[in-house]
């Protein structure tokens, strides 16, 4: 990937690289991604090849250790920490107790933000993350810092994914009046992108099959339950509300909730928030639009706008967790552009 030369940036938290690849793509030079899951190492480093992988616990990290390898020179240094959301997640039934040790994460990132003093600072997260006391501590630190920031719930769609992913996102700068950048899709804007932008154009496969011709294109197999429910599904936006009385399963016969379970995307529309189940046709919405199968792996990324050279390593539980935590490529470009935008607009 190609550099402007101005912005040398660290990926805290970095899975499979969606932020690296995309701020990369953007110009800033990315020379090192730091996570836990040293299964993300392989497609990490296969994809990005120009940056450095630590497969290290940040709350075991020395500020050495982050710099290790790294020449700063005149450059200007970007943090980018994107914790794992699910202990901000609305699905996530304890984060109101507080229990989970990940919630503490961002405040070990707001550590090297202290002890580095980047110029500028990238924070996503899910919309919880904006609720918890945990981000209270980190706005207050860098308040404290001197960092000048804007903050607010974006929406990636509105960036040209064909998601609809709402995300916590804070831009800070230590010297410059930054500004999170404003919407390009939608309401008077381009028109959305949508799934057939994103995946019309791949392969039919069967559920359990993989493409000859496509890497990752590979479906998950379907009892024949499931092949049987999602056969009655009508195409193109359908969901579980025509199962025959015989396929209904027991818990939803008295719930009316969780209504996109076992439910197809639409062609036409930006796809649902993706999870890290998102090739589970029963965690969601997560249907083909008209074939008989959730959607695989490629087209789980391709809705998170990676290139179809971005290949992942691993089972299929494993790369769609970190497909589904990915932070969206062209997202991150989008915020990277902007910075970008912002420091040669001094």
């Amino acid at each position: 990937m190609g550099a402007n030369g101005g912005i040398i940036g660290i990926d805290f938290f970095c899975g499979a690289g969606g932020l690296t690849h995309g701020l990369s793509k953007a110009g800033i030079d990315v020379v090192k991604g730091i996570d836990i899951d040293s299964t993300v190492k392989d497609t990490y480093i296969g994809n990005n090849p120009w940056a450095i992988f630590l497969n290290k616990d940040i709350r075991n990290l020395s500020s050495e250790e982050v710099m290790g390898g790294v020449d700063i020179g005149q450059k200007k240094l970007l943090l980018a920490g994107c914790a794992p959301c699910q202990p901000f997640s609305s699905q996530n039934r304890s984060n109101g107790r507080n229990t989970d040790q990940r919630r503490s994460l961002m405040m070990e990132f707001a550590r090297f933000v202290k002890q580095l003093k980047p110029e500028y600072i990238l924070v996503e997260n899910v919309p919880g993350f904006s609720r918890d006391r945990n981000h209270e501590s980190f706005i207050r630190t860098i308040k404290e810092l001197g960092y000048k920031f804007d903050e607010n719930i974006l929406n990636a769609a509105d960036y040209g994914v064909p998601q609809k992913r709402r995300r916590y996102v804070m831009l800070a700068s230590k010297t410059i009046d930054i500004k999170l950048p404003d919407p390009e899709y939608g309401f008077g804007g381009k028109k959305y992108r949508t799934v057939k932008d994103a995946i019309g154009k791949f392969p039919k496969i069967n559920a359990g099959e993989t493409s000859m011709k496509l890497k990752n294109h590979t479906a998950r197999k379907l009892s024949k339950i499931n092949l049987d429910r999602i056969s009655k599904v009508p195409r193109n936006g359908g969901s579980r509300n025509s199962f025959p009385n015989r396929l209904i399963l027991k818990c939803h016969e008295s719930h009316s909730g969780h209504s996109d379970v076992y439910g197809r995307m639409s062609w036409d529309k930006p796809a649902p928030t993706l999870t890290c189940k998102c090739t589970c046709l029963t965690n969601g919405r997560f249907g083909h639009p008209e074939q008989n199968r959730a959607i695989s792996l490629r087209e789980a990324a391709a809705l998170q706008t990676f290139p179809e050279r971005y290949i992942f390593y691993g089972n299929i539980s494993n790369i769609t967790k970190h497909i589904g935590n990915s932070v969206p490529v062209l997202f991150a470009e989008k915020l990277g552009s902007y910075i970008i935008k912002t420091e040669n607009g001094r």
